[in-house]
């Protein structure tokens, strides 16, 4: 199996898994008399299952993250931790520029004048650069993905 093929697996169990939760707390009472529209006990059989599977894939995933190595000797889970964080940098970069950059209207000439503490030109360059090392790295990793079997 291809770990793009455990990734998509991983990503349906997940999935599956939320919805298992859903209807377990559908589920988990009743009125007296009645019967619940769905066995909870076979629901948490399910959910048992789908994370005993859940587990093996995650396992077998991170063995592999952890050996497949790039061109440049990277392993894909040095490749996922740079991912992760140029995200979470260019998304706190682009809500920064978002609010250096806003426009300040006066009304008359005597108001406060408002100026970005920052060169956001510079910035934004910054930013931009960043995206394009995101893209590539992005496509780095899903060409690995394609082309790696499974441990």
């Amino acid at each position: 199996m291809k770990l793009a093929n455990a990734l998509s697996q991983r990503s349906e169990l997940q999935t599956r898994i939320r919805q298992l939760e859903a209807r377990l707390y559908n589920n988990a009472q009743v009125q007296e008399g009645e019967q619940t529209a769905e066995d909870p006990e076979e629901l948490l059989r399910e959910l048992e299952e789908d994370y005993a599977r859940l587990e093996e894939l995650i396992s077998a995933i991170n063995r592999t993250n952890g050996a497949a190595r790039t061109e440049d000797g990277s392993t894909l889970s040095d490749l996922l931790a740079r991912r992760d964080c140029l995200k979470g940098k260019l998304g706190i970069l682009r809500n920064f520029l978002d609010n250096a950059s806003a426009l300040v209207r006066r009304r008359t000439a005597g108001e406060i004048r408002i100026k970005s503490a920052v060169d956001v030109r510079r910035l934004q360059k910054q930013v931009d650069g960043l995206s394009r090392d995101l893209r590539q790295l992005e496509e780095t990793i899903q060409e690995k993905n394609w082309t790696t079997e499974l441990l």
